[in-house]
């Protein structure tokens, strides 16, 4: 299920409305992952630098979508003794009162250290420490870099991670306390369920009772990175692709992709938090967070998303 649902009124309560505007948070982030924790909507990002500068993650809260806070490093290698360069990816969850941050590190290859780690803390914004002291995944398996980790709840209380680089995406079935894996009914740990076109950042929820897989395609350093996706009855698929949702807009920005998405508590709204390059930008690194409303058709389709400058409005309709 998407990872946002929660009780509470006072969120909603603003009687303005206020504008947002894209990009929503001030420099160069990425790979942003949205969630709602306490009243609050929360972004975490990949800190978009070169690699042997990518050590940390900020996050960033906001109650009306326009304001944020900035919450630094809530995270950063020193508290990861085996993570030496190339923090990115973050994917976040609240499980028994605790949260978790899992990331990628290292930019792994085969030999090496690194991977997919998990971090926790008691407050959403840390200071979050490393859970285990090592990767949970270090190997690459199926061909899939051990990356772009998104971690899932299902409909029963399983927790599934998605990852995988180098147009490889496997799952695997987490342990409850995310301290290790578990095995499939067949006994197998590792399930390939790699979707036509897929390169990486995999993302999951569901609505109205299917299974809304999506990824990225293209170069992540290129202008045609972009965003595709698949309906499946079951988390394991088969996942066919559909089409693409988000792509690249001459009139307002390049290279958008490695999203999450956030479903709106009580309300058929959801909104895509994605990385673009803005126009005249060519630097690998030269992303910024933004935020935009996605819409389905009567079918259940996702249709294209419309990249804006003014992002959404609040209090939401």
């Amino acid at each position: 299920m998407i990872k946002t649902f929660f009780t509470t009124t006072s969120l909603f309560l603003a009687t303005t409305l206020i504008a947002q505007k894209n990009p929503v948070l001030n420099g160069n982030y990425a790979d942003p992952e949205g969630i709602i924790y306490n009243d609050k909507y929360w972004i975490f990002p990949t800190y978009s630098a070169p690699y042997e500068e990518q050590l940390f993650f900020d996050a960033f809260s906001s109650s009306d979508l326009a304001h944020w806070e900035k919450h630094p490093r809530v995270l950063q290698n020193t508290q990861v003794k085996w993570a030496e360069k190339a923090m990115w990816a973050p994917a976040v969850l609240e499980n028994n009162g605790k949260y978790y941050l899992f990331f990628s590190a290292n930019d792994v290859h085969e030999g090496e250290i690194g991977g997919i780690g998990v971090a926790v803390a008691d407050k959403p914004e840390g200071p979050y420490t490393d859970l285990l002291g090592k990767p949970l995944i270090n190997d690459i398996i199926n061909g899939a870099q051990p990356i772009d980790q998104f971690v899932f709840k299902d409909k029963d209380g399983t927790f599934y991670m998605y990852y995988g680089g180098w147009k490889h995406c496997n799952m695997v079935k987490l342990k409850p306390d995310f301290t290790g894996l578990l095995p499939f009914d067949d006994g197998t740990y590792y399930k390939e369920i790699t979707p036509k076109d897929y390169v990486e950042g995999p993302f999951m929820f569901i609505k109205e009772g299917k299974y809304y897989f999506m990824w990225s395609e293209g170069g992540w350093t290129g202008p045609d990175y972009k965003v595709a996706y698949a309906i499946a009855d079951s988390p394991f698929g088969p996942f066919e692709r559909i089409g693409t949702i988000l792509e690249r807009d001459p009139e307002v920005a390049v290279g958008a992709g490695h999203h999450s998405v956030i479903k709106v508590p009580n309300k058929d709204k959801y909104f895509i938090v994605y990385h673009r390059r803005p126009l005249g930008k060519e630097g690998a690194n030269e992303r910024v967070t933004c935020i935009d409303e996605m819409k389905f058709d009567k079918k259940g389709r996702i249709q294209p998303v419309k990249m804006t400058f003014k992002g959404v409005k609040y209090p939401l309709k």
